[in-house]
Formats: C-alpha cells, structure tokens, sequence
C-alpha cells in the first residue's frame, strides 16, 4: 500500500503545512505516506507521471490532494488525468476550496472520497477503512476537530532542504474569535491555542537545524498578549544570543489591540526581523457593520502610527476594494487615510467569495457580481459598475509594482503629491494606456514610463533623472550607484526577505 499526499503551491518557495501535518498525524501508516508537492503552472502530465512513479506495485494506491482556491482548476486537472490513465488508485480530496457548496464542483464528482473542514483525525481514519476495511459507503466525510493536544505538530517534517530555500510555516493557534463575513475564519467558533511550551519546544528544533524565517499564519497573533509575549521573546532570545545571525518573523496582527507589554517588546526587535501584516479592510463603520467586522478605527490608526514611528517592524496593511456599501470615493478615503500612516506597504486587495464564507447573504441588496471562475474576484457592485472595478484591479497591479516594491521609495511620494488614491489612479490610467499591459513590465520600461509620467506633471527633467536614480541603479549616476551599492549591502545583512528588506533601508 501507499499513500501520496499531494498540493500545487502557489510558489516553489511555500511549503505545505497542511500536508505536513497530515503526515505527521497519520500514525501508524505515517510510514507508508509520502509527500510530492507541485508548483502551479507545472504539466499536467509531468505531475502525473511523477504520481504514477510512486504507485505502489501491489495493493491500494491512495492520492489525497489539497485543494485551495489558488490551485482548485489545476488539480481538477490532475484528478482527471489519474482517472483516466489509472482509475484504480483512490483520490481523496480535502483543503478548504472543497470544504463548501462541494456538490457541484467537477473535482468532487470525480474523485473518490472528501474530507471536508480538520483533516488530522478524519484523513487516517478513511485511509485505515479504504485499505483494511469496511470499505467506505459515504464519500463525504465531515473532519473531527480534535483536541490541540491529540494533534501532532509537523515541524520535523520540515526537511533541511525546505529550512534553506522555503518560507516555513507556523501556527501558534488556529481559528479566529472574530465574524469578518468575506473570510473562512468568520465559521471558527473561536482561536483554540496549541499548548504554548511544546510549540515552542518546535520552533527551538527548527532554529537549531537552520531555520531563520519564521511565517506565522496565526489569524489573530496578539489575541492573547502574554502568549504573543512569550513567543516574541523566544526570538528576542535568539537575537541577543547572536546578533550576528539575524532571524524575521511574520505575524498577523489585531489592528487595534496592542497594549503597552506588547510594544515594549516589539520595540526591542532591530530591522528587519518582524513583519507585521494588519488588516484594515475598510474604515467606513457602516461597511464594517454590514461585514460584521468590528474594528476601533481611531485606536487602530493610532496602533499603525505607534509602529511606523517607535519600532523597526516592517508593516503589510492590507484594504480590500468591491466590499458591500462601499463606493470608489469611501474607499479613497480610506486608502488616503492609510497612506497618511506611512505603512511600508499597502496591499489592494479586491474582494473575493470565498466558499462558505457569509458575505453571498449581499450579493442581492447590494448587487454583488462575482467572476464564477477562481479566484471568484468580484466583478461590480450596486456602489462601482464593471469599468471602474477593472481600473481599481490595475490600480492594485500597479501599486504593488510601484509602491509596495520597495524600489521607488523616493519617487513614490511626487507621484502621489496631496491625493493619493486620485494620483495614483491617474498614473495607472495612463501607465495601462501605454502598455496594455498589468504585467511582464520590465523594471527599465517601468521606471522609464514612470518618468515620463513625472515629466507629464511638470517636474523638471532634471529634477526627475535624480529622484529615479536615486531609487534605480538603472540610471547611471555616480552618486546613486554608491548609495545603491551601500543599500544593496545593507538588505544583505537582514534575514527579511529582498521585498521588505528594501522597504527597510530607505
């Protein structure tokens, strides 16, 4: 018998939690369960190929994939393929694309079986009745949450190939208290914490094999502050320890919870070794209201402008356009209001309809459009017709190229001038009538256009040729050269990633 737990990242440098804590929980048959992770993009027939490789020559062959919203068409693909080419082997499914309104889907109907919702528990006991018996009668089985304390943590799955190329994923707790209604977490009951010691005990494992990057996918990290304080001393430990072996740690942040105890410690944290990622989403109260999202604005502003001003802490705040009862001018609001606060980055996102999520209890009162095809964006609303929805999705395009980039640091502010949002989207305006294009834009093109546009304004050609080379080496002047070169050496010595750390040494 053999048993292949599979997923399509989104990117070769994320490595599956998920899987790795079905291994890890599989008991018994944790011998005879490997993992094969793919990367999005890849053959369909090359992941097949690769699958059949593992096929076990006698006996029972079980597949379980882990199916997300940004791999779901891709390993429809695969499932169909495999049941063609060996419908002997046993496809189960799980992850949460599949979890909700499974019935309709195409990769339901042609797999074997689906475990929907936890799957550490519920995966072993299918595989157990697949291959000993009594063979399964019902194709959906519903996960069993567990008690924290039964599930094994998968760190050690980790191998040391992952610990020198990947971004390691980690998890604290799962589930949120919280009911945002355009997020899975908003069906979490509350956060159930895994047993803070033995946790750390992992992450004491993983530092002593290599591992320096450390991505926390906790929903809501500073939930429970003297947790949260324990953890950030751990790495605080590993930094006074030596200083000279940097380590970055991402969190989710809270937006407006972040009593005194919790800066204190943060604010011992040199660059480039938190990340915080902050989820804003809106600051109209009345779309907060209708999302049931309940957020101090004020106190969460306050908590952004603390961090930019007394920490070194690298900020990711996050604003998502197309929500119910939001108009473009209430978003531009928000986004000028944001931007105001200085974050290092701000991602645009657009609204998505996450399966099983309550945000489709709008679709009619406020005329919510979504695309029918992954990842489901939404198309308009009653409050932003079809036209502008595209604009805003460029918009979000190109200020991840320019802004959240980190390589127009210097440029960035004369493009924006006293309107943020209103500047930008000019700028994106004319930048995708020049290129048609949203991507494949060559940084030189980029920053060339980006000039242009500045010329446009009535900046002098002087004035623009120095604010680019200051931010891009691209353009040869001395000076610029010496302070790339100095930067450049500056990123090097952080553990962050290239991205945050540009944002850093500026």
């Amino acid at each position: 018998m053999t048993i292949l737990l599979s997923t399509l990242n989104a990117r070769y440098s994320h490595a599956s939690l998920g899987l790795r804590y079905l291994q890890a929980n599989m008991g018994d048959l944790r011998d005879a369960t490997q993992l094969h992770e793919f990367v999005i993009g890849a053959k369909t027939t090359d992941i097949v190929e690769k699958l059949l490789a593992h096929k076990a020559s006698e006996g029972t062959t079980i597949v379980g994939f882990g199916v997300y919203i940004w791999n779901i068409e891709e390993t429809t693909k695969v499932v169909a393929m495999l049941k063609r080419v060996a419908p002997d082997m046993v496809i189960v499914l799980g992850g949460p694309e599949v979890s909700y309104e499974s019935a309709e889907q195409q990769i339901v109907q042609l797999a074997d079986y689906l475990v929907t919702g936890w799957g550490d528990v519920t995966l072993p006991q299918l595989c157990r009745q697949i291959l000993r018996g009594p063979k399964p009668l019902m194709k959906v089985h519903v996960g069993v949450q567990p008690p924290m304390a039964d599930i094994t943590l998968p760190y050690s799955l980790y191998s040391d190939h992952d610990i020198a190329h990947r971004t390691l994923y980690v998890e604290a707790s799962r589930g949120c208290p919280f009911k945002c209604e355009f997020c899975l977490s908003a069906l979490d009951k509350t956060a159930w914490p895994f047993a803070l010691e033995d946790f750390l005990a992992e992450m004491e494992a993983l530092h002593a094999r290599g591992a320096r990057l450390f991505k926390f996918v906790d929903r809501t990290f500073n939930l429970n502050v003297k947790t949260s304080l324990k953890i950030l001393q751990f790495f605080l430990d590993k930094l006074a320890a030596n200083p000279d072996d940097p380590v970055f740690a991402h969190f989710e942040l809270v937006p407006d919870h972040l009593p005194d105890a919790l800066k204190e410690s943060i604010a011992k944290f040199p660059p480039g070794a938190l990340q915080f990622e902050i989820g804003i989403q809106s600051f109209n109260p009345e779309v907060q209201a209708l999302v049931s999202r309940k957020q101090n604005n004020e106190k969460a502003a306050e908590n952004i402008r603390w961090l930019i001003q007394e920490s070194q802490a690298h900020l990711h705040v996050d604003l998502i356009a197309g929500l119910p009862g939001e108009d473009v001018e209430s978003f531009a609001q928000g986004f000028d209001r944001l931007v105001a606060l200085q974050p290092h980055e701000i991602q645009f996102g657009i609204l998505k309809r996450l399966r099983g999520t309550p945000i489709i209890r709008h679709t009619e009162p406020f005329g919510l459009i979504f695309d029918p095809h992954p990842p489901y964006t939404i198309l308009a609303t009653n409050k932003i017709d079809f036209p502008t929805m595209q604009r805003l999705q460029r918009f979000s395009r190109y200020w991840d190229l320019v802004a959240n980039s980190g390589r127009f640091a210097h440029t960035l502010p004369l493009l924006l001038g006293a309107t943020p949002f209103a500047s930008f989207m000019a700028f994106s305006d004319w930048l995708y009538g020049k290129t048609d294009a949203t991507h494949r834009i060559a940084l030189d093109r980029l920053a060339g256009l980006v000039g242009q546009w500045l010329r446009l304004q009535g900046m002098a050609e002087k004035e623009v040729n120095a604010v680019l080379s200051t931010d891009y080496a691209g353009k040869p002047v001395k000076q610029a050269d010496v302070q790339q070169s100095a930067a450049k050496k500056e990123t090097e010595s952080l553990a962050a990633p290239k991205r945050q750390a540009r944002h850093l040494v500026h």
